[in-house]
């Protein structure tokens, strides 16, 4: 649809990581009003209402994708199946009805569990700053065929965790510590040198903005859908468990503290 310049001005005020959220809703105003160009009285129309009775446009969760799972050239690992089996354990466990009964008042937007999907390292859903984030990866490692010392895997990781040799025959390694899954090392590779030895999601989990931000905590791992799944039900059970009056999961991460080690140790140790 169609905006004018007024009405992107207007929106283009609002906090960036609600922007998407908030022209989705101004949209839907303007389709409702029977416009065909977004003005800036839809986006007024919007704020109001969103001030005045958010509870009828919050269903207590919400999830975000990338543009990877739509094609994009820097796409790592995206599952086409993830998003509609995530949504449906946060249905299963009625989180608008949920934090209604720890809120004690209406709900606001802050008060939604945030899932975010990102395909690939540049994460531009931004699932570090979410409850739940997932990141696409691609594990490199060096396999068994002969290097021919092109260097165009080293040229094409921007983190520099692609080290080549040349005068040692031409041997390659990876330092994981630089190393961020992308793949596109694999894919530069013509040699085969370079080969996938995993590929599925890093996790992160308690990611957050407001007063107290911090970024997620990463578990340690790539995790196939499967093994996501099981982390991601044992992340609601938590949630719901410590969850006291609509507190963001990384507020009850920090406040649990040592607890959360060992409930995802045991989660990890079932997936492996």
């Amino acid at each position: 649809m169609k905006w004018s310049e007024n009405a992107e001005q207007a929106v283009s005020r609002a906090p960036f990581f609600v922007r998407k959220r908030i022209r989705r809703s101004v949209e839907a105003e303007a389709t409702r009003c029977g416009a065909s160009i977004v003005d800036v009285e839809h986006v007024d129309a919007c704020r109001h209402r969103m001030l005045t009775q958010p509870d009828n446009e919050i269903k207590g969760y919400r999830i975000e994708t990338c543009f990877g799972f739509n094609g994009c050239p820097n796409l790592t690992f995206v599952d086409p199946d993830i998003v509609a089996e995530l949504e449906q354990q946060l249905v299963d466990k009625d989180l608008k009805g949920f934090l209604k009964s720890r809120v004690g008042g209406p709900l606001r937007w802050h008060h939604e569990f945030r899932v975010s999907i990102s395909a690939c390292p540049n994460a531009c859903s931004q699932p570090q700053i979410v409850d739940f984030g997932l990141i696409g990866a691609r594990l490199p490692e060096v396999g068994a065929a002969s290097c021919n010392g092109c260097g165009a895997c080293v040229a094409v990781c921007r983190e520099g965790a692609v080290l080549l040799d040349k005068e040692f025959g031409s041997s390659l390694e990876i330092d994981a510590r630089r190393c961020l899954a992308c793949g596109q090392c694999i894919d530069a590779c013509s040699a085969g040198v370079l080969v996938e030895v995993t590929k599925g999601f890093r996790v992160l989990l308690g990611g957050k903005l407001g007063r107290h931000p911090q970024l997620g905590m990463e578990l340690p791992g790539i995790f196939a859908p499967r093994e996501l799944l099981l982390i991601f039900r044992a992340s609601l059970d938590f949630y719901l468990k410590h969850n006291i009056n609509g507190e963001r999961f990384g507020e009850i991460l920090r406040r649990t503290g040592p607890d959360i080690q060992s409930v995802f140790s045991r989660v990890l140790a079932e997936t492996s």
